[in-house]
This record gives structure tokens, sequence and C-alpha cells, in this order.
């Protein structure tokens, strides 16, 4: 059979797409990204769209569809998700994948205890290093240290040699003195594996008292404030004032602030979120000049 893969909006290789593609081609199908004008010439076309605020204009009544942005529902048939996945389809060469699914919290503005519900464990790591060239691993777990067997995943990383991109962000509410350190003994790094950054998030403004003893211990365990990113949500609970409040308290600590609009198409929220994620205009003026 032809198949036709569309990645609607992935920022990252879509890891469901390269398991799809790994089953098919297992089974001696052609496999390619899905391109509209050969639509009639696909036997089946699968799509991927994972944020609800992305437009979805290339999606069509035939395709197989699926993602956290189109039902939560929908999930991969087990013999593809147990897939290896296909790394040749994104030329990636480096590691993708899940030691741990579900989260401790029940968050309003988060679909994962929804779609996954609690923490559980899914993969070791010798299980997710399948691309042995590579020592670079994005995992992609929401909830790490909610894990029953974090210890064992830090372990494995460490005897592996491993340098990891924690995604989706840790959690430094309840982050204890022992994961702290658990997490200084692990070579992370940013996305791109370009310089060494964990992520943390700093969602509510009520948080303000956990965070700040979350961020100590971090601190006290040889973690440099500048290799802390954090998340910072606006836009769904909080005022302007407030969001200001979190991303200069951030950046008197020495560390990065990323804001995450709520709601992308908010006028206020998009710029925000471009004064603080440049870094050179959010070190060189205030808001308003940005403005």
């Amino acid at each position: 059979m032809n198949i036709g893969l569309l990645d609607v909006d992935s920022k990252i290789p879509n890891l469901a797409s390269m398991k799809i593609s790994q089953y098919h081609k297992l089974n001696g199908d052609d496999v390619e990204f899905y391109m509209p004008l050969a639509h009639s010439l696909y036997d089946k076309i699968y799509a991927s769209k994972i944020f609800k605020f992305s437009d979805g204009l290339d999606l069509q009544d035939d395709m197989i569809v699926g993602g956290t942005g189109i039902d939560l529902r929908i999930t991969l048939p087990n013999e593809i998700d147990n897939m290896t996945p296909d790394y040749s389809l994104y030329n990636y060469p480096h590691n993708i994948g899940f030691a741990q699914r579900g989260c401790r919290f029940n968050c309003s503005f988060c679909v994962v205890p929804k779609k996954e519900g609690k923490p559980k464990s899914v993969n070791t790591i010798a299980e997710l290093w399948t691309q042995r060239s590579s020592k670079f691993l994005v995992l992609l777990d929401n909830d790490f240290f909610g894990n029953p067997e974090w210890s064992d995943r830090i372990e494995e990383i460490n005897d592996i040699g491993l340098t990891v991109n924690f995604s989706q962000g840790l959690n430094i509410r309840i982050i204890s003195e022992r994961q702290a350190q658990a997490l200084a003994s692990v070579k992370f790094s940013n996305i791109n594996n370009t310089s060494k950054q964990v992520t943390f998030a700093w969602d509510q403004i009520n948080d303000e008292k956990v965070i700040k003893r979350g961020y100590q211990r971090v601190v006290d365990s040889g973690i440099k404030p500048y290799q802390m990113q954090f998340y910072v949500l606006v836009g769904y609970d909080t005022t302007p004032e407030e969001d200001m409040h979190r991303v200069m308290m951030l950046k008197g600590w020495g560390c990065d602030p990323y804001v995450m609009p709520y709601n992308k198409s908010d006028q206020y929220q998009r710029k925000f979120a471009r004064w603080v994620n440049s870094r050179t205009a959010f070190n060189a003026c205030n808001f308003e000049e940005f403005k």
C-alpha cells in the first residue's frame, strides 16, 4: 500500500507518526509525508494534530486522524504503539519517547490526567535508547518524578551516560531534596542539545511559596539558576500584573522565563510572550517600550 503521513503541528519529530511509519514499512508498504496533490494515490492517510489551536486545514474526511488536538480518547493500536520509532522519517539522529505516562495533579488547564490517568512507568531508558549512535534522549514524560520507578530511570541514564532533555518540564513545586540531587547528577540539556538547561514551570500565582522552596532545593543540589528555564502560563487565571511579577522574579533569580499563552489569539498574550521569549528584547527594554 501507499501510505501518507500528515504531521499537522508537531514541534519535534512526531512519535506516533514514526511508529505508524515503522509498522507499515515492516509490512512492506511505501510510506511518505502526505502531499495534497497526491491525495488520490494513497491507500491510507494518517494525520496527527497535537494542539487545539492549530488550523488543521489539510485534514480530510477520509484520513485516519488522531492526537490530543482532535480527541483525547483516540490511541494507537497496541501493535503500532509497541513499534520502535522510524527515525528515518524525519532524518532525526537522536532518541525520543516516554518512560512515564500520567500525572499526579489535576490542573484544570491541562489534559494529561484526563488522557493518561495516574502516573505509571511505561518504558525503561534502555528500551527508548534505540539509536545507539546517539547518547541524546528527549523524554516526553509529563511528570517524570511522579513515575514510581523514577530512581531506576535516573540510574539507567547515568549508567549509560545519556544526555537527557525533559521536554515537558519538571514539577518544581513538590521536588524533594533527594530528587533535586538526582536531577543534578544527570547530564541534562535543552531540546536542541546545545546548552545545559532544565525546564520547570510556574503556572499559577498562588504557587509562589512552593516554587521558591523548590527553587532553593534545586540550587542547593548544585544546579545554577542560569541553567533553569521556567514555563510561565499566562492568560488562564492570572492578571497582567501577576504575569509580570512572575517573569521579573524569575529574571531576578537568574533563570530564563518562557511564556506560554493560554489563548494565542489574544493580542496581549501574544505580545507579552514575544517580549519575554526574545532574550534580546527582554533584557534590553521593558514591556511598554517593546509594545
